[in-house]
C-alpha cells in the first residue's frame, strides 16, 4: 500500500491518501507483520504479507472475466484501520486478494475499498490455464420466436383473435 501526499486544491480537504501500490509474490523474508519498506517527505510505502490467493472451481466464471479482458489484473479489498495505535494514524491493511470479478464485484456492491492492479504475466497464464480446464460456458438460450409470445393491446391485456367473420362490423 502507498500512503501519498495530496497536493493541489484537493489538499484542503485531505492530506495524505492511500492506494494500492502493487501486489508481488509472498516471500518467507516478508515476515507476517506489516512493515516499512520506504519513506520520504511525499510517501510511504508499506508491504502487507501473508495473503493466499486459491482459484476455485466454482468461480471459475469469475476468473474468464477476468483474464479475457484487455488487462487481467488483481484486486484487493482494504480497510482503515478501526482502533489506531495511540499517537498514530490510521493505515490502510489489505483484507483480500482475488483473480475473480465475482469477488470484486460482491466486495464494491457491499461498498467496500477495491483496488486493481494489472497481475503479472506469469500469474495471467496461471489463471488462464485455470479457466481453460475448468470454465464451461454458459449455453445461450434460444430466443422464442415472436409468433409464439402472446398478444397484448397496447394496455397488456390479452388479445384474443377470430377468423370468425360475423364480429367484422356489420359486414357479414
Amino acid at each position: 500500500m502507498r500512503h501519498e501526499r495530496i497536493s493541489g486544491p484537493a489538499s484542503r480537504w485531505q492530506s495524505w491518501r492511500w492506494v494500492l501500490a502493487d501486489v508481488v509474490e509472498n516471500e518467507l523474508g516478508f515476515g507476517e507483520q506489516a512493515r516499512l519498506l520506504y519513506q520520504s517527505e511525499s510517501e510511504q510505502r508499506w508491504l502487507h504479507p501473508g495473503f493466499l490467493v486459491e482459484l476455485f472451481t466454482d468461480d471459475a466464471e469469475g476468473y474468464y472475466l477476468n483474464v479475457t479482458t484487455d488487462a487481467p489484473c488483481w484486486f484487493v479489498l482494504w480497510r482503515m484501520d478501526e482502533a489506531p495505535a495511540q499517537g498514530k494514524d490510521p493505515m490502510a491493511r489489505p483484507a483480500a486478494v482475488s483473480l475473480s470479478y465475482h469477488d470484486a464485484g460482491r466486495w464494491l456492491d457491499a461498498q467496500e475499498s477495491v483496488e486493481q492492479v494489472p497481475a503479472p504475466a506469469e500469474i495471467v497464464a496461471w489463471l488462464r490455464a485455470f479457466v481453460d480446464e475448468h470454465h464451461v460456458a454458459e449455453p445461450k438460450r434460444r430466443k422464442r420466436p415472436e409468433s409464439f409470445k402472446p398478444l397484448t393491446d397496447r394496455f397488456g391485456r390479452p388479445v384474443s383473435i377470430s377468423t370468425d367473420k360475423s364480429g367484422r362490423g356489420g359486414h357479414g
